[in-house]
């Protein structure tokens, strides 16, 4: 029996949920599924070109965990822009890490 999947720590929710090859209408598009900790994964290792340590660390997963979640997100990436198909962002094992304010609460 595999082990649960642990929540993995994410900043923020994207901006967009859905991109697609222009002038191609939805309905006629096959979809790839990107899970939020994958986009996560993607802005850590190659925006904010973090190392896995780093990276693996800011998601509280292991090295090992945040390199296998950055391939599976490097993969579906390319299909979906190499095969055309639409890039539909939701979902996964993920926690939306709360910015810490400074100020206690009373």
């Amino acid at each position: 029996m595999p082990r649960p999947c642990k929540k993995r720590k994410i900043t923020a929710r994207p901006r967009a949920y859905y991109f697609k090859p222009r002038a191609v209408p939805l309905c006629e598009l096959e979809e790839t599924v990107l899970g939020l900790d994958e986009l996560q994964a993607l802005e850590h290792a190659d925006l904010a070109r973090k190392d896995q340590r780093a990276a693996a660390a800011a998601m509280k997963v292991s090295r090992q965990t945040f390199g296998n979640i950055l391939a599976s997100a490097r993969r579906k990436l390319a299909d979906a822009v190499v095969n055309g198909k639409a890039l539909k962002i939701e979902g996964g094992p993920e926690e939306l890490a709360r910015p810490h304010c400074g100020g206690e609460h009373k």
